[in-house]
């Protein structure tokens, strides 16, 4: 590896490695614990809880490899301005979920589907506008109408 390297071409060292790593084993550790919550079941009959922890439990292990990995990983991308971009995305899920069952999900669906094709995806403002209805309608039709799916809604 060259030291001539601008700084946003030269990977992350392995200090940010295992920031990462001990965050994919944070997010897997809270699933399970939420999963949990919702009851396993048994193999012959599984509970709402069942897939999530497995998912969970597998992000987990992964992000254990992660961290045993980090020495030897040359290839992670350094934290960047654009990096912004993915903690605005991160922070429209957290307040999409905040207030869906308060509202339901047509107007917070809306309202992120429109932030991330203008905002993060650069759409135009038509496209944006048309794609997040479209987004919604397409949602609430499967959703809603069709699999009567019990998720919060206002029509």
């Amino acid at each position: 590896m060259s030291e001539a390297q601008p700084e946003h071409e030269r990977p992350a060292g392995m200090a940010a490695n295992l920031v990462v790593a001990l965050v994919v084993v944070g997010v897997g550790a809270c699933g399970a614990v939420g999963s949990w919550s919702l009851g396993l079941g048994s193999a012959a009959e599984p509970a709402a809880g069942t897939w999530p922890f497995l998912v969970s439990l597998a992000i987990s292990v992964l992000g254990v490899v992660l961290a045993l990995l980090a020495r030897r990983t040359h290839d992670a991308e350094r934290m960047s301005s654009a990096s912004w971009a993915v903690l605005a995305a991160i922070a429209s899920m957290v307040c999409f979920a905040a207030v869906i069952t308060a509202i339901g999900f047509e107007i917070p669906a809306a309202l992120l589907a429109f932030v991330w094709l203008r905002f993060l995806g650069r759409e135009s403002w038509r496209m944006s506008v048309l794609g997040s209805l479209g987004i919604v309608v397409g949602f609430y039709v499967v959703f809603v109408g069709l699999l009567d799916v019990p998720i919060p809604h206002l029509f």
